[in-house]
């Protein structure tokens, strides 16, 4: 007798789990059905872990750089093909690129310094889909060399946040992905240490027991490896693998795979709101993502969190808001609400995490935590307590040697010239002192340092920013956080930036550095305590040899030859026992020299009555870099010069700086949306009628491009994704928008302004709703690529890059802390940028 209960199942489970699975090709150019997406060779940063071929299941991404790797487990620095052209044929189901080693633009250059090997070759790889299996197949023109049989393999990378405590199964083995790299080492061809496979066998079973995470590859043409990339590579990722026959040309890899889609699954809702909440007086509007078949909307319930529980404080019938990248958007305007308190947004079963509305919602843990933490975390050569806590030791007090000429160094380093006066490996006293690390890393960059200069100065000046928590003491190098000492804090950080920049100009001959960074890659990828880095001990002698070309293919530290990211492929030929110090690299630039003429023509300013000598320094620096560069006629200087200008004029009232300013006028109207926000605060004290009419006029248009470029998303504001977050842009918009608000407050309102600082906050696209800001708002991003990213943690008040694009429209935020397209901190604007809008937004919505 038939079980029509077990029939019903039956029906049920293949209704949810098979039903309108088919691949196809869509008009974004990628494999699509609900649930499952393969994108062949969108994206351009493998990396960073986003190239090659892609996954993204039941909205996650969660496979990536799909290509022939000549390393079992590729990492940063290692050789990546070359793609020469791209062939989608939607009416065959078939997506092939045509693609080749080596990539003549990434061998050592200063932008991807890899080495590669003496290999050519080129292939086809190509995606069929067949329903709802497809088939991974490379080509080749002609076998690979015997040499390279058993070294270059067809491999996947697994994105292991998602899968940690999941099991696997491959051939008779079977086990569980761990946490933390455990898998033991053994020696390759190569002579290379590499991770001992996880399990080998024919067919993976991802996840077997998670019908929303499970894939099954079979490799059809022989044994598949899984082995966990992060025993070579800290940010590695699960590597799925196989290896290229002798002899093989056709269907070279031949990988059929079978993804699980639940039919039933949609994405979202997600409910964006800023995770700190909202002025009584401010425009408050949450944005509700929705898969883009999804067409069930619900009322809107903003709930009081009160003693006893929610309670309903208004419903609202949600707008339709313009669909954006793979998403429908509705907004809730709750603006109505008035009464302080804590409060939910509540979308069908969907709630928000809470957040608070108040006049006082912005004067307490919102801007401070990056000017009580971050920037005291990020002061080098300083010791920093944080009470039973040290941050880090003195660092890097053998600062700096002068970096050999003609080289070319990793991380867009080059050093073409070294000036009159200086030779290579020459210490350099004087710069020693000041500045922040730079990024999840500790290198220095004088754009940075300036940026973060003149931010801070904004602050104070227009903010009247007297904030102190933090003991800072430049003759003993300490710093103590929460622990007063009756000294602005924002000063303070002004006058460390300016220890370095200043050092720089007192002890270069009057330049600037182009930056201060570690010799060897060893240091660079280092993950523990700054002091760590260097020994702290100026270093005496010189390499043997006069090295050129490129710096690591040549010379390493003593610790170095146990560490070789390029593998085989990077031997130096020179390890050289104590040279640890960091490298200080000149150039000519006249761009960033006249931006600090800016930076330090603002500190010179607010740092009168705190230090009348340091500001007295800041001019004459100022002037002389102004001096040196001003007569420079080059087009792309003008925006710079006039930037400088500006704030030349404001410090000294020169009447050879309003001239000059005046002159520039026809320039000022063409760079009206780059400049203009500067030139507000000049046109009280510059007193010409002509220069204010005429700016006036062309702040009109700025107002109306962004007008237009704030309506083609739901979020407010311009913004266009890319496969770097954007988030550091959009408070720089934001930081701009309050000078023109400030300056011109009868065209702008604050409103954009308001959605950048929100955006930060919160209310930003894709599945994550967390404030890019660590620590600030109820969910924050807490693991984040800073310089603690080993221990998955995180600086308080560190502004991370945020959501970036996988291409062509997946907005992604991974709670990740080797993504640096992700989530990066930075100085020179990516918190202090932050700070100011904070500060603007209290001061605007409280006036």
């Amino acid at each position: 007798m038939i079980n029509k209960k077990l029939v019903a199942l039956a029906v049920l489970i293949l209704v949810v789990f098979n039903y309108g699975q088919d691949l196809k090709i869509n008009e974004k150019e990628y494999f699509e059905t609900h649930g499952f997406n393969i994108i062949v060779l969108n994206d351009i940063y493998p990396e960073g872990h986003q190239g090659g071929i892609t996954f993204i299941q039941h909205g996650k991404r969660v496979a990536a750089n799909g290509n022939l790797s000549l390393d079992p487990t590729p990492g940063q620095w290692q050789p990546y093909p070359r793609l020469l052209n791209k062939d989608v044929r939607q009416k065959e189901n078939r997506i092939t690129a045509t693609l080749k080693f080596p990539d003549s633009t990434r061998i050592k250059t200063a932008e991807q310094p890899i080495i590669y090997p003496d290999l050519e070759f080129e292939y086809n790889l190509s995606v069929v889909a067949e329903g709802s299996k497809f088939k991974i197949i490379v080509d080749f023109e002609k076998p690979l060399p015997e040499e390279w049989i058993g070294q270059v393999g067809f491999v996947l990378e697994l994105y292991p946040g998602d899968l940690f405590g999941n099991t696997f199964s491959l051939g008779d083995q079977s086990g569980v992905f761990s946490n933390y790299a455990n898998s033991p080492v053994m020696k390759d061809a190569r002579d290379e240490y590499e991770a001992v496979p996880m399990a080998e066998g024919q067919t993976l079973v991802v996840a077997p027991e998670d019908e929303y995470k499970k894939i099954t590859i079979t490799n059809k043409k022989g044994k598949l490896q899984l082995i966990d990339g992060r025993v070579k590579h800290n940010n590695g990722w699960f590597v799925v693998r196989s290896l290229i026959e002798k002899g093989a040309t056709k269907s070279a890899v031949e990988w059929e795979i079978l993804p699980s889609i639940v039919s039933s699954w949609k994405h979202g809702p997600v409910i964006h709101t800023s995770q700190v909440g909202y002025h009584l007086n401010q425009t408050k509007k949450a944005i509700i993502e929705l898969d883009k078949n999804d067409s069930s909307y619900h009322e809107v319930k903003i709930n009081k969190i009160t003693p006893e529980g929610f309670k309903t404080a208004l419903s609202i019938k949600p707008t339709e808001e313009k669909d954006f990248l793979r998403y429908k958007y509705l907004s809730a305007d709750f603006t109505p609400i008035k009464e302080s308190g804590m409060y939910v947004v509540q979308f069908g079963e969907v709630t928000s995490e809470p957040f608070k509305i108040s006049k006082d919602i912005y004067k307490r843990g919102v801007w401070q935590p990056t000017l009580e933490y971050f920037l005291p975390v990020q002061m080098c050569h300083m010791k920093v307590f944080e009470k039973y806590r040290v941050w880090h030791d003195h660092c890097h007090i053998d600062d700096a040697l002068v970096a050999p000429e003609n080289i070319n160094h990793f991380d867009v380093y080059t050093h073409e010239q070294i000036p009159e006066g200086f030779e290579p490996f020459q210490h350099i006293e004087g710069l020693n002192k000041g500045g922040w690390h730079d990024a999840g890393d500790y290198d220095f960059r004088i754009e940075s340092q300036i940026g973060t200069i003149l931010t801070l100065a904004y602050a104070y000046e227009e903010f009247n920013l007297t904030h102190d928590q933090t003991l800072i003491n430049q003759e003993e190098g300490v710093v103590e956080i929460h622990h007063p000492d009756g000294k602005p804090d924002v000063l303070q950080q002004i006058e460390h930036g300016l220890l370095t920049v200043l050092g720089s100009y007192k002890h270069l001959n009057g330049n600037l550095y182009r930056g201060i960074l570690c010799p060897t890659l060893r240091q660079y990828a280092m993950l523990g305590d700054a002091s760590s880095m260097t020994d702290n001990v100026v270093f005496k002698g010189k390499p043997k040899k006069e090295y050129d070309g490129f710096w690591y293919d040549h010379i390493a530290t003593k610790y170095d030859k146990y560490f070789s990211p390029q593998n085989s492929r990077n031997t130096p030929k020179e390890f050289v026992k104590d040279l640890d110090d960091r490298f200080v690299f000149f150039e000519d630039n006249p761009s960033r020299e006249i931006y600090g003429v800016a930076g330090l023509a603002a500190a010179a300013r607010v740092m009168k009555n705190y230090d009348e000598l340091l500001s007295k320094e800041c001019l004459e620096a100022a002037e002389g870099l102004w001096q040196k560069h001003y007569s420079n006629k080059s087009k792309d200087l003008e925006g710079r010069k006039i930037y400088a200008l500006a704030e030349l004029f404001i410090t000294t009232q020169k009447d050879i700086y309003k001239k000059e300013l005046l002159s520039m006028l026809p320039t000022i109207k063409e760079k009206a949306y780059d400049v203009g926000w500067a030139l507000g605060r000049v046109i009280p004290l510059i007193g010409d009628e002509n220069f204010k009419s005429t700016l006036t006029e062309e702040i009109k248009n700025v107002k109306k491009w962004i007008d237009k470029a704030s309506n083609e998303n739901p979020f407010g504001i311009p913004y266009h994704p890319h496969i770097w977050g954007a988030g550091w842009g959009i408070q720089r918009f934001g930081f701009k928008h309050y000078f023109l608000y400030d300056s011109w407050p009868e065209i702008f309102d604050a409103e954009p302004m308001l959605n950048a600082m929100n955006f930060i906050l919160g209310c930003h696209p894709g599945e994550s709703t967390a404030s890019f800001v660590s620590n600030v708002g109820t969910n924050s991003q807490l693991v984040a690529y800073g310089v603690n990213r080993a221990d998955w943690s995180y600086i308080p008040g560190g502004v991370v890059s945020g959501t970036n694009l996988v291409r062509p429209d997946l907005p992604e935020l991974k709670n990740w802390p080797f993504l640096w397209q992700q989530s990066e901190y930075v100085i020179g604007g990516g918190a202090t940028n932050f700070m100011l809008l904070v500060l603007a937004a209290d001061k605007i919505l409280n006036e």
